[in-house]
């Protein structure tokens, strides 16, 4: 039992409480997707993100009680969608931005205008830029905007947490019989991705092989033909659209294709597999569910 007095107790909880404080004001940095090593006094309090994923992985940080402000379509969590907008990802309100006062700034490398971000930057806000490409792109976001937002230990459970579903989704695949897969990301006109695209590593976690990897484009344009002498033995579709429905509706008339022929037209939700943000584990979860449900009726698949 401690003795000391009243006095020494309070000097010894001003003593914590002012170590507390200077742990809380050192300087926090991380690097960012582009190499740029970004550098804070203390740890923002006051942060904008501009990409509905970087929103979403504030969040997952344990930052979201920082966020100030964020661009259209930031839906997730429900909490995001109460916050101030900033225009959309790729047209930013720049005004509005700096009024919001932010320490940090979240910026999206393949989606915001270069040169407005560069703009941001000129007035003295500080960028971190994301451009998540892999899976340890994404933990390493929430790694970093832990670190830059000071809910480091948040961030790293997260992030574990993430490694490790992902993990057990590639091993529980492992030894399944290889799919070959055409995924669709748009329908006017049929996009897809290539194997650089992080959607390539949800198809190789669920035992998949993505047949238009080998194309130059992150986001290639590609047509029916295309499909067709890539004969794939699932088609998966990303699509959303009021006008299209799930974009697989075109492909029944092409029962030539072996993945009409067997049934293997796949729905996915983008919103969890479009998005670079933790609840892509979700999303390859429920991928590599429907994928295996395509080899119960396929075994012979190539």
């Amino acid at each position: 039992m401690c003795r000391c007095s009243a006095a020494a107790k309070a000097w010894l909880a001003a003593l914590l409480a002012a170590a507390a404080c200077a742990v809380a004001a050192s300087p926090v940095g991380a690097v960012d997707d582009t190499g740029r090593r970004v550098r804070l006094d203390a740890p923002a309090a006051r942060i904008v993100s501009l990409s509905p994923h970087l929103t979403e992985l504030l969040f997952a940080a344990g930052a979201g009680g920082r966020a100030v402000g964020a661009v259209d379509w930031s839906d997730f969590p429900v909490a995001a969608r109460a916050l101030p907008r900033v225009g959309d990802a790729t047209r930013l309100d720049l005004e509005r931005i700096v009024a919001l006062r932010p320490d940090l700034v979240l910026a999206w490398q393949g989606g915001n205008p270069a040169g407005q971000v560069e703009r941001l930057e000129a007035l003295g806000l500080r960028v971190w830029r994301s451009d998540p490409r892999t899976v340890a792109d994404i933990a390493g976001a929430l790694r970093a905007i832990g670190r830059l937002a000071g809910t480091g230990a948040a961030a790293e459970a997260r992030a574990v947490a993430f490694e490790s579903r992902i993990a057990a989704l590639r091993a529980a695949s492992a030894a399944r019989p290889p799919l070959s897969v055409a995924y669709l990301i748009w329908h006017r006109p049929w996009m897809t991705v290539n194997g650089s695209h992080l959607i390539s590593e949800a198809l190789s976690a669920c035992g998949a092989r993505n047949v238009f990897a080998g194309l130059a484009p992150l986001t290639p344009t590609i047509d029916v033909e295309a499909v067709m002498r890539a004969d794939p033995d699932a088609i998966v579709s990303g699509i959303v659209d009021g006008g299209a429905g799930d974009g697989l509706d075109p492909w029944r008339r092409w029962p030539a294709l072996r993945a009409v022929r067997q049934g293997a037209l796949v729905h996915v939700d983008p919103d969890r597999l479009h998005r670079a943000t933790d609840r892509f584990a979700d999303g390859v979860a429920d991928l590599c569910a429907q994928l295996d449900a395509v080899r119960s009726r396929a075994p012979a698949a190539r």
